[in-house]
């Protein structure tokens, strides 16, 4: 992984879950993924305030190697390695 996000020690952000599946079938550890799932308005502006506002409380997933998932209510966690399906 050589020049990649996870070994810059970065957070990958999208509103993609393949991402995440790739994630799974690798079974990687890193890098760390923030995807949204709302229904409502995605803006890039109201999605960077949302991870401002919950980056304490994710910081340490995200270090470790997580998957969060924002939907409209709640951000759930998963620790990578995620486990196939």
């Amino acid at each position: 992984m050589s020049g990649s996000a996870g070994c810059n020690g970065r957070v990958l952000v999208s509103g993609d879950t393949d991402f995440g599946m790739l994630l799974a079938r690798s079974g990687a550890t890193e890098p760390s993924f923030l995807l949204f799932c709302q229904r409502g308005e995605r803006r890039a502006a109201q999605q960077a305030r949302l991870v401002l506002e919950n980056l304490v409380e994710l910081q340490v997933d995200l270090e470790a190697g997580s998957v969060v998932v924002f939907t409209d209510d709640r951000a759930r966690v998963r620790r990578l390695p995620l486990p196939p399906k």
